[in-house]
Order: C-alpha cells, then structure tokens, then sequence
C-alpha cells in the first residue's frame, strides 16, 4: 500500500526486486523457495547434501543466497565454466542448519599455521575446477594447476582419508571424506578432473624430451626411475597403489617406490600418465 509519497511503491517493488534475485540465487543453486513447506525445509539437490533439512528460516536462505552470489563470482573470475554438484557438511543436529559430524571441528588449513580454520560451509565442483567456502573465505581451485595428494588425516573419528589440493594463493586446502557425504563420488571425481586437465600438459613435455618428477617417482618418454632405480618402460608390468604405497611391477616381482601417505603428488596423473606410456611399449612392440 502506498503512503501518497510514493515510497510505499518503491519499497514493494524493491522487495519483489530481492524476491526476485533470491529466486534466481536459487534456481542456479538447484533449490527453490517455497512458502507452504514452511516445516519441510528446501529440497536437496543431486550431490551430497542432506535430504532432511531444518524448518525453512528466511534469514538462513538469505545468507545461503549471498554466499551463492561470492562463490558464482569468484568460480567467474578463475573461469571454471559451469557448475557440476554442490556438497554440503553433513547435519549435526535438529536445528543447525549445517553444522560438523557429531560436533567435530572441520578444518581447512591452510600453509600457514591457524590459517582457515572452521566449518566448511559448501563444496562446489565446476568443469575446470572447484570453491571451497569457509569462515567467509572463498577458496579456489583449477584442476590444470593444482597439486592433488591423498593422505590420512584426523578428525573427531580418527584418522580417516582426505584429499589434499592447492588453491590458487598456493594454500593447502584439506577435504575430509567425512566433511561431506558421498565421498565415494566427488573424491574420485576430483582426481579424474586433474588428470583429464594436467594429463595432455604432461604428455606434451614428455614429448619435447622433457623429465616429468612425482616426488620421488620421475618419468620420461622412455623410463621410469625413482631414486638409483630407472626402468625402461617394456620392463613395466605394472604399477599399483599395495597397502598405502606405489608399487611397480616388472619382471614378475614387486618394487615399492614411494608412499601415498607421505604425499606423492597428482597421483592420479602419475598412473594415466604409466598407463599410456606402457600401453604404448607394448603397442609398438
């Protein structure tokens, strides 16, 4: 109702303005808002958030909105392309809207010590990277730059596996598989992102005659070595991940290179990268 001033109009077609925007935030969340499920809560999006939300809270659906609108900026600014999934930390209990597994601390750390401390707050996964927001810190990661690690880590259940990659300020970010659901999806998910993006980068340097290091494991267009040890690419059979560790096999017998808990880089990269070159020995052969 306007007050013959002119401003009652304004204010309504500002608040239909806001509605508006909130409306579209959420539609390119994959969620929507709508008011006669005012005990259902909003409905979970295919990707690992939880199906059994708290009641609907204006205020929290506003703050949703606006981190949103920070993590769509800053995934534009590094040119992720188009967004994949939305994780989400699990709930802890009724009546916190996303909270740590059994009021466990989630950390993100980063490479200095107490940087990033905090509740994870959402996990997006784009085309050529991904955004982990937290303690209102956007952090993000390009899977053609990034170093990917798989490690143990601790959490309020032990020690469990974690993913560890580097964003673009060159700090660590730490992705627990207990921090959100479904980490049997976008954990492998990650690692085949890098490799499908640093594979190609890798193969091309191999071709200029150029030496490729994984930590203690290096290869080139005709060996594999790590430390004295070098391997023409025929005496490679195989090379797998045995009990934590890189193992290589060649002439029927097992050699443990290095291990995966003290951080082997791009891994996944690593074994794409082994499996062409000793495909393509034999192919030749």
């Amino acid at each position: 109702m306007s007050d013959g001033t002119g401003r009652g109009w304004d204010r309504d077609r500002e608040r239909d303005r806001a509605a508006d925007g909130a409306d579209r935030d959420r539609a390119a969340d994959g969620t929507k808002r709508d008011p006669d499920r005012a005990g259902g809560g909003e409905p979970d999006r295919a990707g690992g958030g939880e199906r059994d939300q708290p009641p609907w809270d204006p205020a929290l659906t506003r703050a949703d909105a606006l981190l949103l609108a920070r993590v769509s900026e800053a995934a534009g600014r590094a040119r992720l392309g188009r967004r994949q999934a939305t994780y989400r930390p699990r709930l802890a209990e009724p009546g916190r809207r996303w909270a740590g597994l059994a009021g466990a601390r989630h950390l993100l750390r980063g490479d200095r010590e107490g940087a990033g401390t905090g509740p994870i707050d959402r996990l997006d996964l784009y085309e050529r990277g991904l955004t982990v927001a937290v303690d209102g810190r956007i952090h993000v990661v390009r899977y053609d730059t990034t170093v990917v690690r798989r490690r143990r880590a601790l959490s309020a259940q032990g020690l469990t596996r974690a993913h560890v990659l580097v964003d673009l300020d060159g700090e660590r970010i730490v992705l627990r598989c207990g921090d959100f659901g479904e980490p049997e999806v976008w954990g492998p998910q990650i690692h085949r992102s890098v490799a499908d993006a640093q594979v190609p980068m890798a193969l091309a340097a191999l071709t200029r005659g150029e030496r490729v290091d994984f930590g203690p494991v290096w290869l080139t267009r005709a060996e594999l070595g790590s430390r004295g040890t070098t391997l023409r690419w025929a005496q490679v059979q195989r090379i797998e991940i045995l009990k934590g560790s890189v193992a290589v096999r060649t002439a029927g017998r097992w050699q443990v290179w290095g291990s995966v808990a003290s951080g082997i880089p791009n891994l996944c990269v690593l074994r794409t990268l082994a499996e062409y070159l000793t495909a393509a020995e034999r192919d030749e052969d």
